[in-house]
This record gives structure tokens, C-alpha cells and sequence, in this order.
């Protein structure tokens, strides 16, 4: 048995998981996650914030000592859509070598590929889905960016990373509360033109299960659940009706901060972002629908941070 550290830090939140390993199987130690809002900004200005980075680091530094104090003794942290397009990634790199480097030699933040994530966010998100179910489509819809990957028990065959997610998308084009009719239809605009280029590369039309992961997706589902509080065990793997799913989504998109503010499930840091990735979401199940006669979403609470840690080097 080997346990390791696994983060993922996104465009919006920064997670950990420590696992023990046993024949390539995960049993969770901890699992912690915080919004950071790494990518406040980046989209207009090409940049990290200062106090994005500074928010970062209050949130790695926390869950080094988490790492430190569970014995782990392999770690790999990976940096997502926000690092690969802020002009001023060396500092974040500093802060996070600083922090992870003391633990275990050598350790710092990787910039992966959307390719990358995607093939990750595809391992962690089916290996408890039967094959029989597959192929699947797996949309991992984060803060700056959406992955596509279609696949099955063999493996990924096709994926793609797309530049749009719940914060690019709220950032750019939703900037009233609530959004108006005007910034709805440019959102709409927006996310189907950006969203083309992955149905072009992923042929989601192979596809018989929609696999949605990630926070917008859990978010989503405890919502259309009717759940007080977020649930994670009964949010795992549970089916939404694409009938459900418009509810929620359109409720969403028109409701003000306060209001999404009160709903139990909702963590404070989606509340102002949660609008834009239900957009998403609406552009998404419209074209599964078309394209692949889909009419469901699975949703798993397993995602690119349980394909990182299998992928950590033991």
C-alpha cells in the first residue's frame, strides 16, 4: 500500500485528495476543497491577481499540513486552464514549490494539456460505471474551460478542451443580477461558438452515457436532487432527467446573487458563477440530445482529481 497527495488547481477552486493505492484501487483519506478564484481576471488581463495567488497559497499551505500530518509519501499537483494562460505563472510555480518541495523533493505544479485533463478527468470520472453503459461522453465544465472525452473500457478515444467554463463565461458576458435577456442570448452565443470546436473533434454521437463531473455538475445535481445540504454520497453517481436539469439551469440563470446565495446546497464561492456554468450545461444537453439521443445526466463526484492520483509515480 502507497498513499499519496493528489491536487488539482483550477481556474476556481483548489482540491486535494490523499488515497491509499492497492492494485491501482483509491480508498480516500481526506478529500478538501476551497474557492480560490486562481483565475480572477485572466481571461481580460492575461494575468494572475496578486491576491488570487495569495488565496492560493492560504489554501496549499493548509493542505501541506494535511499531507505532512497523513504520512504521504508520493504527491503531484497539476495546474489547469487559468496557469496555462496567465503571463505570470512563475510566481504561482515559486509559491507552490516553496510550500510542496520540503514534503517531497522535486515537487511542483505541473501545467498539463487540455488533452491531459481531459484523459484524466475521463479516468477518474467511469471506473465505477459499468462498461456495459459506454461508450461515454465525460464533460468535466470548469472555471475556464469544458472537456469533452469519449470513451470507453478500453480507453479514451477522442477529446478536446474547449475555452469556456462558469467563470469565462460570467466574466465576459454576465455581468448583471440577474443576468438580462441580452447578456443571456450573447452568453448563449458565446458558449455555442466556443463549444463547436469540441463537437467537431469528439464525436459525441457514439455516445449512450453523458458523465458530467466537477462543481457546476454536483452543484447541479444536489439542486435537481431537492437536497437541503450538499450531499456527496447521494449526489455520486445519481441520474438526472435533461427535464430536470432545464428546471434547474433556467432557475438558475434567473435568479438573483441572494437567491442562489439561500439555496442549502450552493458553496459560496460558485454562487456568483453557478448562472454561467448552467448556460453550459443547457448548450451541452441540447446537443447530446441531438446528436446522440441522450436524455439523461450521470453525475460522479470522482473527476481529474481521482485520475490524478492514480497517475502519481510511486
Amino acid at each position: 500500500m502507497t498513499r499519496v497527495a493528489a491536487i488539482d488547481c483550477g481556474t476556481n477552486s483548489i482540491r486535494l485528495l490523499v488515497a491509499d493505492v492497492v492494485d491501482g484501487v483509491l480508498t480516500d483519506v481526506a478529500r478538501e476543497m476551497r474557492v480560490v478564484r486562481l483565475g480572477q481576471g485572466v481571461d481580460a488581463t492575461g494575468s494572475f491577481a496578486p491576491e488570487a495567488i495569495e488565496r492560493t497559497r492560504v489554501a496549499l499551505e493548509e493542505y501541506a499540513g494535511i499531507i505532512r500530518s497523513t504520512g504521504v509519501t508520493a504527491q503531484r499537483m497539476v495546474a489547469t486552464s487559468a496557469t496555462r494562460d496567465a503571463s505570470n505563472r512563475e510566481d504561482f510555480f515559486a509559491m507552490t514549490r516553496e510550500l510542496l518541495d520540503p514534503i517531497v523533493s522535486g515537487s511542483v505544479a505541473e501545467v498539463i494539456t487540455g488533452d491531459e485533463e481531459a484523459r484524466l478527468s475521463f479516468a477518474g470520472a467511469v471506473g465505477e460505471l459499468s462498461s456495459a453503459e459506454g461508450p461515454f461522453v465525460v464533460v468535466d465544465l470548469g472555471g475556464g474551460s469544458t472537456e469533452l472525452v469519449l470513451g470507453d473500457a478500453d480507453g479514451v478515444e477522442a477529446a478536446y478542451s474547449a475555452d469556456i467554463g462558469c467563470v469565462r463565461l460570467t466574466e465576459r458576458c454576465l455581468p448583471s443580477d440577474p443576468p438580462t435577456e441580452d447578456e443571456i442570448a450573447a452568453a448563449r452565443a458565446f458558449a455555442a461558438e466556443r463549444l463547436q470546436a469540441a463537437f467537431d473533434a469528439v464525436p459525441v454521437e457514439k455516445a449512450t452515457t453523458w458523465v458530467g463531473v466537477a462543481g457546476t455538475m454536483t452543484t447541479l445535481a444536489a439542486l435537481a436532487l431537492g437536497l437541503e445540504q450538499y450531499d456527496p454520497d447521494a449526489i455520486h453517481l445519481s441520474r438526472i432527467s435533461f427535464a430536470q436539469l432545464r428546471e434547474v439551469c433556467h432557475s438558475l440563470l434567473h435568479s438573483t446573487h441572494a437567491e442562489r446565495a439561500a439555496l442549502g446546497p450552493m458553496h459560496p464561492g460558485r454562487v456568483d458563477v453557478i448562472g454561467g456554468g448552467s448556460l453550459v450545461t443547457i448548450a451541452l444537453a441540447d446537443e447530446f440530445a441531438r446528436r446522440a439521443g441522450i436524455d439523461q445526466l450521470v453525475v460522479s463526484e470522482h473527476d481529474i482529481l481521482d485520475g490524478i492520483a492514480m497517475s502519481v509515480k510511486i
